[in-house]
């Protein structure tokens, strides 16, 4: 945007000191008190509109040349301004409507890209190519723009070749960097797109160590750095999302935070849709309350990116929010077919089905198992072909489908299982992994349902151990990361077989590397051996042996400060819930000694439990009473309980 000269005494020379060193915002509001006094200036109209264009700022933008087309409707330039703000904020038909008054022949070919632009956003794709093959070829902006609507189309490998043409060309730019890498990230090639990921992020700090990159995530108070144009210029915030959103794919869940922080420090209510969505989405785990509340947010906005519809939906499901997820389905009717799949459509519709009518959720998973099953055997003889023939490109692209649809078919039948699973009966989930092993065999997810549904029929715990032992042996070097729940039912399978050492050796490694965290970063609390120790706990518990399986109980939870949380008291209270029924019903006897140790122990949890919470992610329509949520007002519950029964 070209600078407008200002008439002598209107705005002081601060002004421009204020837009050369990139202080939008402060210039914003001296010029917003200047227009008090003199709402027609054209200097100050002209100047707010660039500074809050650079604030990608966009409405308010457009508010300004709008105010200066109808002051001046002989400078065409305002309207071109007006029409690219109005671009830039989605506002695709009144864009086009306000390009189409613009006759100046100087910007006919800025029109001709900026109409280009509009359709594109607006979707309207067989109008952007006819728009762009206007363009001349000589122009680096046409393969780009070309690139960027073969991307559209989903033919990542001729896309990516446009914009390595069009780099060669104009030497190397970050937004081209991350549009290669995106190419590659849609192609699953994941060493490639952070290898370009990492020359916008290398290039960003050192062209510009005024963004503050990465110091977030160090723990330093560094103020906004805004929404600049330098900053979309640097392409670090995009660059960090598809960073993050990589890691995520590797299962790197910290690593994938860990991006999201690096990047430049904005305010939250400064941040791009596209990063808010993942912020909401990567700590679900930590506060789903605020993650709903950001995608509900997003739902709103124009824009939003296209997933989070679907997430919203899935994450309502994984939450067991079916009514809330009917209704949002139901109020976004119009949403549904541009932004769901027929798949995840009905496989929503299904999963919702189930709280009503399991045998008709049934049915409906039934036959979306039956057309993934189907997919995968001809995939499977596809690949087959291509390794007959050597054709390595046809093969790499055959496997890569044959994931995908293996990954749509996982859920399916995850949900066909939780049907029977909910009613107990384990035997008919077995036999329904049984009949998916062809497929499932080497998935993750599906061993590991596999070993927790031998865990609960007596007498499969061998079984068990088989399933549970390759997951742990796998991540032995870094056991904390394997799930506690894993961990505490191996080694009760162990104990179960009569395999005493490998569980206490297990229970050791454990311990190690529990002491070596604890030393590296003694704020950081982790439960996996406590949560061992509950459950071993809770089998003595509910195999009668109250005496053992709560003493083990109690020892686990030491020391408090580290080891109460949400999870360990779950289990705690069971044990105590159980020993509490049973001795009103006369069932067992207990000595005094160790119903003392409990009151003992209930008092602690009322001392340590004060700031814990027993429910992190409470219904969304009858929350607790945050004094009712604590472990505090539990624990003097259950001691109550315990005093009259003494």
């Amino acid at each position: 945007m070209a600078n407008i000269q200002l008439k002598e005494g209107e705005v002081t020379s601060t002004i421009y000191g204020m837009i050369k060193d990139q202080r939008y915002s402060e210039a914003v509001q001296i010029l917003n008190v200047q227009l008090q006094s003199y709402p027609s200036s054209r200097a100050a109209l002209s100047l707010l509109g660039y500074c809050l264009y650079q604030m990608q700022d966009f409405i308010n933008a457009a508010d300004c040349y709008e105010q200066l087309t109808v002051l001046h409707p002989e400078v065409e330039e305002y309207r071109l301004y007006y029409a690219q703000s109005l671009n830039k904020a989605c506002l695709y038909e009144e864009a086009m409507k306000v390009s189409c008054q613009i006759d100046a022949q100087q910007y006919s070919v800025k029109i001709n890209k900026l109409q280009a632009s509009i359709k594109y956003g607006a979707d309207d794709l067989p109008g952007a190519k006819s728009l762009v093959e206007n363009c001349p070829s000589d122009d680096p902006d046409t393969e780009v723009n070309l690139g960027c609507l073969l991307f559209k189309e989903g033919r990542y490998v001729e896309a990516c070749s446009k914009f390595t043409a069009a780099m060669q060309v104009t030497g190397y730019k970050p937004d081209l960097a991350y549009n290669i890498a995106l190419c590659h990230y849609m192609m699953k090639q994941y060493s490639p797109a952070l290898r370009h990921i990492a020359n916008v992020i290398e290039g960003g700090i050192k062209e510009h160590p005024e963004l503050s990159v990465g110091m977030t995530t160090e723990g330093l108070d560094v103020r906004s750095v805004g929404n600049t144009l330098t900053l979309h210029e640097t392409a670090l915030i995009e660059a960090f999302n598809l960073k993050a959103a990589i890691e995520y794919q590797l299962k790197n869940f910290d690593s994938a935070k860990e991006a999201l922080t690096d990047m430049p420090p904005r305010s939250e209510e400064e941040l791009d849709v596209v990063t808010l969505h993942n912020v909401a989405l990567m700590n679900m785990d930590n506060s789903p309350t605020a993650g709903f509340e950001k995608l509900q947010f997003l739902l709103q906005q124009n824009p939003f990116p296209p997933e989070t519809f679907g997430n919203l939906l899935l994450l309502y499901l994984k939450y067991e929010y079916f009514d809330v997820a009917a209704d949002v389905l139901a109020e976004n009717a119009h949403l549904t077919y541009k932004f769901l799949t027929p798949y995840l459509y009905d496989f929503i519709e299904a999963v919702i089905t189930r709280q009503t009518s399991p045998e008709e959720a049934y049915r409906k998973l039934d036959e979306m198992a039956s057309k993934q099953t189907e997919a995968l055997r001809k995939l499977t003889k596809h690949v087959q072909e291509c390794r007959i023939n050597r054709d390595d490109e046809a093969v790499k692209k055959s496997v890569n489908e044959y994931d995908d649809a293996l990954e749509k078919y996982i859920p399916v039948l995850m949900q066909q299982a939780k049907i029977y699973w909910d009613r107990e009966n384990y035997v008919q989930v077995e036999k329904l992994f049984r009949k998916s092993v062809e497929f499932c065999n080497e998935h993750d997810v599906w061993k590991l349902n596999v070993a927790h549904v031998l865990f609960m029929q007596d007498g499969k715990w061998k079984e068990a151990t088989g399933f549970y032992e390759p997951i742990v042996r796998k991540h032995y070097d870094n056991i904390l990361s394997v799930s506690a729940i894993v961990l505490a039912n191996l080694c009760v399978s162990y104990i179960m077989t009569s395999a005493n050492e490998e569980a206490e050796e297990l229970m050791r490694k454990i311990e190690k590397e529990e002491e070596q965290l604890a030393y590296e970063d003694p704020d950081k609390k982790v439960y996996h051996l406590c949560i061992v120790n509950l459950v071993i706990g809770t089998l003595y518990c509910a195999k009668g042996n109250y005496e053992f399986g709560i003493s083990r109980v109690i020892k686990s939870l030491e020391p408090y400060q580290r080891k109460l949380g949400p999870d360990t008291w779950y289990y705690a209270k069971r044990c105590f819930l159980s020993l509490i029924e049973n001795m009103a019903k006369h069932m067992i006897m207990i000595r005094d000694q160790v119903l003392l140790e409990c009151i003992a122990f209930l008092d602690c949890c009322e001392m340590y439990g004060k700031d814990v919470k027993t429910v992190t992610d409470q219904p969304l329509d009858e929350p607790l009473h945050a004094g009712r949520n604590t472990v505090t007002y539990e624990a003097r519950h259950l001691k109550t309980l315990f005093l009259k029964l003494h």
